[in-house]
């Protein structure tokens, strides 16, 4: 077994006993090939959970200190976090979204899941917030499928992203997932900003439909930073 596959079945059970999971729609996850997960980002647990609800192996982008702590706790999480699909990049300074860019290419080169938050961090309020055009980019370079996708109750679990998650009747945790949305008529359109701009709003607007989130069309780094 895969270290991949040794998590989900010591985790998997867990998962369900404390938070009970409702997932929907999985089945609309192509079984094979590359695929582009899309969805919100509401607090850390985010992505623990979807990798441990999706049958394929999805990679995702992650930030290198979750690989790099130190003694037991570091070594542990570095284990569970690599282990999942995370791959660790320093996204620091302006070649941060560059080198997260060419790894989700590869990884789909490769045929294989990709997650992704189009907001770039997470919502600080609970709502949606505008996309960043890197997804357009993947999709429209490699001609993988957006499959989009909400996460429904993290934030009552986990509220602000800290602490231990909360368990209790009324924090159950749903993940829904949306038809593939299929970019080929804007083959070749790569680099027209206009056109990646169109695509990461249409990917927000199905997300906003499964999630029932309020949106708001300004970045949440900004929000944030206000």
């Amino acid at each position: 077994m895969s270290r991949f596959q040794i998590i989900k079945a010591l985790l998997g059970p867990l998962l369900r006993v404390l938070f009970r999971p409702r997932v929907e729609g999985a089945e609309r996850i192509p079984g094979s090939g590359p695929v582009i997960l899309a969805g919100n980002h509401l607090t850390f647990i985010d992505s623990l959970i979807l990798p441990l609800v999706v049958d394929r192996q999805v990679f995702f982008i992650g930030k290198d200190e979750y690989v790099t702590g130190k003694g037991l706790k570091g070594r542990l999480m570095a284990w569970f976090f690599t282990g999942v699909g995370m791959i660790p990049v320093n996204r620091d300074g302006g070649r941060g979204g560059v080198a997260a860019l060419m790894t989700g290419r590869r990884v789909l080169e490769e045929g294989k899941v990709f997650g992704i938050y189009p907001e770039g961090t997470r919502s600080p309020d609970g709502r949606l917030y505008r996309g960043r055009t890197g997804i357009a980019r993947l999709t429209l370079m490699t001609g993988a499928p957006v499959v989009p996708f909400a996460m429904i109750g993290t934030d009552r679990v986990q509220p602000d992203g800290r602490g231990l998650p909360r368990i209790g009747r009324d924090r159950r945790i749903t993940v829904r997932f949306g038809e593939p949305l299929d970019f080929s008529r804007y083959d070749g359109m790569d680099r027209d900003r206009y056109v990646l701009r169109a695509v990461t709003d249409e990917v927000m607007s199905h997300v906003m439909r499964l999630s029932g989130q309020e949106y708001v069309d300004v970045y949440a780094t900004k929000a944030k930073a206000a």
